[in-house]
């Protein structure tokens, strides 16, 4: 179905619709936004758009959502929050409305102040559960024994060291293909949104890299995935993630103990043994500081360390 179409099965007046449309493509073409994150801004701000054709009596111009106020925000919470949307769902979806009010104000030249001062619900941010350092390295280690063939193993293993190893994401370990064959000292990371970074490679990583492609009944083809399925083709995630889901029942793992568990424990355990925040930021890819803080698990008794250590006036006092 094209844009044209999605817009058109909504109730929504051809402005609004151009409106969405408009600030889509913007966000695609200028900001490098992700699809999934286009796919999930498109839904937010549709329901809102549709929430106020219901709430007005009928579809609303473009001229009519210079007008939305304070009592229309309140309403569409309340109206999200009645039909069963989660706290954190709910600012999710705030934000890309606000998002696209700041766009929409900006060309329409109208004061968006009502819309964009709207309080967030609050929620309790859920902190992500890293492994203990020797953990990660049982799961690197039980991941390759559990597939049936050696080069299956030897794959698992290298994918699980990169995500560890490295901090990838995994769609980013399974985006590498042959032309990153054999990995160099440094990757060149495409990650959300198509940002681009420079992530360092271990020695263990490249290793464990060079022993799968040894083993792999598959040549190694530039344009090709690197880490193949049994048939060839490129490596699905889901497979990675059931290797892991074996081998954390073997070594008696919680459940939190996945692929993503993997580039939490990366960020978590370079923080403690004295890495500096904005360093691991940039290897991990986050736009935002506070993404980083909040991935990271460190006690205050560390955070108070690193204070002592490298504040000026507590190591005047």
């Amino acid at each position: 179905m094209s844009d044209k179409d999605k817009y058109a099965a909504l109730d929504l007046a051809p402005g609004a619709r151009d409106a969405l449309a408009g600030w889509l493509a913007h966000l695609s073409a200028l900001d490098g936004a992700a699809a999934a994150t286009i796919d999930a801004y498109r839904a937010d701000v549709a329901g809102f758009l549709a929430f106020l054709s219901a709430h007005l009596g009928g579809p609303q111009g473009r001229a009519a959502l210079a007008r939305v106020g304070l009592g229309e925000m309140r309403a569409w919470m309340a109206h999200e929050r009645g039909r069963g949307v989660g706290a954190r769902s709910l600012a999710r979806s705030l934000s890309a409305v606000k998002s696209f009010y700041r766009w929409l104000s900006d060309r329409d030249q109208f004061d968006a102040t009502a819309v964009l001062a709207t309080r967030s619900p609050r929620y309790k941010r859920k902190l992500p559960r890293p492994m203990s350092p020797e953990a990660a390295d049982e799961m690197i280690a039980i991941a390759g024994d559990q597939a049936a063939e050696p080069w299956l193993g030897a794959r698992d293993a290298a994918v699980v060291t990169l995500l560890y190893g490295c901090g990838l994401r995994i769609s980013e370990a399974l985006s590498l293909t042959g032309r990153d064959a054999p990995l160099r000292d440094v990757l060149r990371i495409t990650g959300k949104g198509g940002k681009e970074r420079l992530v360092p490679v271990l020695p263990a990583a490249q290793a464990a890299v060079a022993t799968y492609l040894e083993l792999s009944p598959w040549p190694v083809e530039p344009d090709k995935p690197l880490f193949r399925g049994l048939r060839g083709g490129a490596l699905n995630p889901r497979l990675v993630q059931k290797a892991m889901e074996r081998a954390r029942l073997q070594l008696g793992l919680p459940a939190t103990a996945t692929p993503h568990a993997m580039r939490h424990s990366f960020a978590t355990h370079l923080l403690n043994a004295g890495g500096d925040l904005r360093a691991i930021q940039e290897l991990l890819g986050h736009a935002s500081l506070s993404t980083t803080q909040a991935y990271t698990a460190v006690d205050t008794a560390r955070l108070m360390e690193v204070y002592e250590a490298a504040h000026p006036r507590a190591r005047a006092g």
